[in-house]
């Protein structure tokens, strides 16, 4: 910085402070990415086409269908080497892949193929694999377990495992809080989902972040009017009050990224890309007054 960027630079500094208007450099610069759930009635390289055409650089492969099983621990070598190119060809980065974990086998056959799938997101390059829990109380101490084991299999592997709020054992803040505590892993962290607050336990989003808000490393973006309420819909119209969540995170010191879940489905995958963007867009206004 030279002499004249300086005295500029101080300049402003000091009107800044004087107004209290500093809202340039407090501004948040969460990424916000999309997921594929919104397209699933058409193919998969359609939803990377209309994700893009959306304004996403960055998407998730969470939904998994008949065709696309993604990181299953099923797939074949050839069709993982297919999907890889198919997401570079795509011009999108994907940075999550969901896991499918079963917890009524045996305990051993569980971890193999939880451990699988993360060494299918590995060759993918993908960044985190995601849980969404596990519903009946008695599968809750097996899904612990597993758990355990995939947080530190996939941590030498650097992959970051996460959970997502879904109902069950992965309901709220005291239930999260408990999965926390008994699979005791640096490596597992929390992508919060505010819509499912509200869709599984209509409890309010914003005081069950609070508790677990240190563990929060991402965040699935959906609204929701009500328990059990529609959740593929355009923000704004549920209760989710999106500044607040993101206030509450930015206070955790929360770095995103952000990736877009719910979005209405249109008639045609171009009118479900047009909802896609008015989400993204909806989400960036709300950023640019974090």
């Amino acid at each position: 910085m030279n002499r004249r960027e300086f005295v500029q630079h101080t300049v402003l500094a000091t009107a800044a402070m004087a107004t209290g208007e500093f809202t340039a450099e407090a501004k948040v610069k969460w990424p916000v990415g999309c997921f594929n759930r919104a397209w699933t009635k058409w193919s998969f390289d359609e939803a990377l086409k209309q994700i893009k055409a959306a304004g996403y650089k960055t998407t998730g492969l969470l939904s998994r269908t008949k065709e696309e099983q993604f990181i299953a621990a099923e797939v074949t070598p050839e069709y993982l080497a297919g999907l890889k190119k198919r997401l570079a060809a795509s011009g999108l980065k994907a940075n999550m892949g969901a896991l499918d974990s079963r917890h009524n086998i045996a305990l051993e056959d569980s971890i193999k193929q939880v451990r699988k799938q993360i060494d299918n997101a590995k060759f993918l390059g993908l960044q985190f694999v995601l849980s969404f829990g596990v519903n009946k109380p008695e599968e809750y101490a097996h899904f612990y377990k597993v758990m355990s084991d995939a947080a530190a299999y996939a941590d030498e592997r650097k992959i970051k495992l996460v959970m997502k709020p879904h109902g069950g054992g992965s309901g709220a803040s005291e239930e999260i809080l408990r999965a926390i505590k008994e699979i005791n892993h640096r490596n597992f962290k929390i992508w919060y989902d505010a819509g499912n607050i509200i869709y599984y336990t209509g409890k309010d989003p914003i005081e069950e972040l609070k508790p677990i808000a240190q563990h929060i490393t991402g965040f699935c973006a959906k609204d929701c009017p009500a328990v059990r309420g529609e959740v593929m819909s355009q923000f704004g119209t549920g209760k989710v009050d999106f500044a607040g969540v993101f206030k509450a995170m930015k206070a955790a010191g929360f770095n995103g990224p952000i990736m877009v879940e719910g979005i209405k489905v249109g008639a045609t995958p171009e009118d479900t890309a047009a909802n896609a963007k008015a989400n993204r867009e909806f989400l960036e206004k709300i950023l640019a007054t974090v």
